[in-house]
């Protein structure tokens, strides 16, 4: 746990250290983007640093030792350490960039019980009297926020590649590189589900939101960071895959419980709206589910209510009910329980470091558990 966190703290320093040379890079352009480092400060100061945790402890499954984490301490091991941080923090900052653009892509109000960047624009448009379009001014201002994230990640990236060997460093990117594609491909097939869902079987629903929860979410921020940090040790091919077969199936269980999460999770802790989900017309696994168990009269209920953004709070909960007494919400929690194990077992199985199995598999637990 300590080792955990100070690897937190290393990274929330790397990415205040890369947010104060942008900061200064800004304001030598124009005072009037200022409101960018804010914003992307306050972004990046809140989270739970998952992805961080998984590309470190993917790194020390197969390059760790005994003893805590020590950044300074000599060698190759210090040069490895370095970069590891530094990879660690990019994956953070491409995650806030993921955010601002799927923010924009929900129509979500808020993100971590602060406004959603575009609406925090929108805002800044209304408060300073300016002419125009106020909303579409927001989508605007915040798509160009998560590219000039997206820029930041690439160049902390690209330092900790500088600290590797060419060939090695080479992998490394390519990985970074699949990782960006499938999450941007899981995320429009997302998007797609939310209005295509009409013309496709039934009988397919499921399996298409399965797919979705592989490349949107499984992938990028659980097997991804995973198999970035163990590339950066030099993993064999039997440590890769077993890092793969952990990684995958706790990714699912990961965004099953995301999904949970947006339907029934207390506002108060998620930061979010109670039934942000609902309102946004997320075709999720849990959706999916239940429309194969209800009647007709009730399923059609749910497809005309779902993706409503007036839904009120009655029918938030009525929905909910809905879900609960399909059985649905029973069925993803099996489901989630069932992916854990897998991905226990197969860390079980692989050749890693000891000491890392049993942080993986801790952090198994704390992801699939989590109330926020």
């Amino acid at each position: 746990m300590a080792e955990s966190t100070r690897l937190v703290d290393l990274v929330s320093a790397r990415i205040d250290r890369a947010l104060d040379e942008q900061r200064d890079r800004l304001a030598a352009i124009s005072p009037d983007l200022v409101s960018f480092d804010t914003f992307a400060r306050d972004l990046l100061s809140g989270g739970k640093r998952f992805r961080a945790l998984f590309c470190y402890w993917g790194w020390q499954s197969v390059a760790g030792r005994s003893g805590s984490f020590d950044p300074l301490s000599e060698g190759a091991r210090q040069t490895t350490a370095e970069a590891i941080v530094t990879a660690a923090a990019a994956l953070e900052v491409f995650h806030a960039a993921a955010l601002v653009h799927d923010d924009i892509m929900d129509r979500s109000d808020t993100r971590r019980g602060r406004p959603a960047a575009h609406r925090r624009f929108e805002s800044q448009h209304a408060d300073s009297g300016w002419v125009g379009d106020r909303a579409l001014f927001g989508t605007n201002a915040a798509l160009l926020l998560g590219d000039m994230l997206l820029s930041l990640s690439d160049s902390l990236f690209d330092e900790a590649l500088a600290l590797l060997d060419p060939v090695r460093a080479r992998v490394v990117r390519q990985e970074f590189h699949t990782m960006r594609l499938e999450v941007t491909a899981g995320q429009y097939l997302d998007i797609h589900e939310e209005t295509a869902w009409p013309t496709v079987d039934d009988a397919e629903q499921l399996v298409r939101a399965q797919r979705v929860i592989v490349f949107k979410s499984a992938k990028y921020s659980v097997e991804a960071p995973l198999l970035i940090g163990a590339l950066i040790a030099g993993a064999s091919a039997s440590q890769l895959d077993g890092l793969r077969s952990f990684g995958l199936p706790l990714g699912v269980a990961y965004q099953l419980r995301d999904d949970m999460l947006g339907v029934f999770g207390d506002p108060e802790v998620t930061g979010k709206p109670a039934g942000d989900d609902l309102r946004e017309g997320k075709r999720t696994v849990l959706v999916a589910t239940a429309r194969k168990s209800l009647p007709v009269g009730a399923r059609q209920l749910l497809d005309e209510l779902l993706g409503d953004p007036d839904l009120d709070d009655d029918q938030v909960q009525m929905l909910r009910a809905t879900l609960t007494d399909s059985g649905a919400v029973s069925a993803v929690e099996r489901s989630i329980e069932r992916h854990v194990q897998r991905a226990k077992a197969a860390l079980d199985a692989s050749p890693l470091t000891p000491s890392a199995r049993e942080q993986l598999a801790s952090l198994a637990d704390t992801v699939s558990r989590r109330s926020a």
